[in-house]
């Protein structure tokens, strides 16, 4: 008997970066997923994809198998397989979508039932391995799906969508360390408190906006968000010529707007685009080597089940 949980993947369509340091941020599911698998063993192991995984993959799935364990007295011998098709490095939210189908599959085989709040707070302990000072953001969208508002310390609040939405997606391949841009940004913070605080609001309240207007469908004024979320973020120092060129690539494409989304310094941009336009922007980046896709949104959460 084995146990399986899918987990979808992330965009952050704004405010990433300032939701660490308590403001609003709007986030949602994307197709792309994570498939976990946990089945009994003689001992710990972890393979992805068919290989063993390395190092730096194990310490996180070792964490959350062991959190689980000391709370719940559950055995710690398991065998976890991990199989994916989000990009890590991507600022798609591969490891948060990693943790929450862990956590998920390890309480369905267990026997635990646990709620989903359950499952983002064991996911977390992964996540602080990988990123360090991470906000909750991805492991909470990855979880419940859908589109969220969040901010630390509340409960994410779901946006009404009322029927479908698309983004445009492109990896830059570029990897970034989201680990690394966190603190570069955390810096920023403590050399300019007065003017971080502001930018820090004013991003909260633009989230707020955003997702009014993902909610209406107002695809042309979200757009615009977009884009001045990303100036802001360049500000920061979190964006680089590439993924630059890639959002002016994007607008001059005929999308509404574009961001760099994600942790910055490479990973992925995110646009929004009338639908007529939506493939010319992802053969014109694909054409340029990044890997681009329209992604549906809203997309269900984490999904977990028993097979034999």
């Amino acid at each position: 008997m084995r146990a399986v949980a899918e987990a979808p993947s992330k965009v952050i369509i704004t405010g990433e970066h300032f939701v660490v340091h308590g403001a609003w941020a709007l986030a949602a599911a994307l197709p792309r997923k994570v498939r976990v698998e946990v089945k009994a063993a003689s001992s710990f192991r972890v393979t992805s994809q068919g290989s063993e995984e390395g190092l730096a993959g194990v310490a996180p799935v070792r964490k959350v198998v062991r959190a689980v364990a000391d709370k719940y007295s559950a055995r710690q011998e398991v065998a976890v397989s991990v199989s994916s098709s989000v990009p890590r490095g991507a600022g798609l939210g591969s490891s948060a979508a990693t943790m929450v189908a862990l956590a998920a599959a390890l309480s369905k085989f267990h026997s635990l039932d646990l709620r989903v709040g359950d499952v983002i707070r064991l996911s977390m302990v992964g996540e602080r391995e990988v990123h360090g000072r991470p906000s909750g953001i991805d492991p909470a969208v990855c979880a419940l799906g859908g589109a969220i508002l969040f901010r630390p310390g509340t409960r994410p609040k779901k946006v009404p969508l009322g029927g479908s939405r698309s983004l445009v997606v492109s990896y830059s391949g570029i990897t970034r360390d989201t680990k690394g841009q966190i603190g570069r940004v955390s810096e920023t913070k403590d050399r300019y408190p007065g003017y971080f605080a502001r930018l820090a609001g004013s991003v909260g309240a633009l989230s707020l906006d955003a997702a009014e207007l993902l909610a209406k469908g107002d695809g042309q004024r979200l757009g615009r968000l977009l884009t001045m979320n990303h100036a802001i973020l360049g500000m920061l120092g979190v964006s680089n010529p590439t993924l630059d060129g890639m959002v002016d690539q994007m607008i001059s494409a005929g999308a509404y707007g574009a961001k760099v989304t994600g942790g910055g310094g490479g990973g992925s941009v995110v646009a929004v685009a009338p639908k007529a336009k939506e493939k010319s922007l992802v053969s014109g980046l694909s054409a340029r080597g990044f890997e681009t896709f329209i992604a549906k949104v809203p997309v269900e959460g984490v999904k977990s089940w028993l097979e034999h």
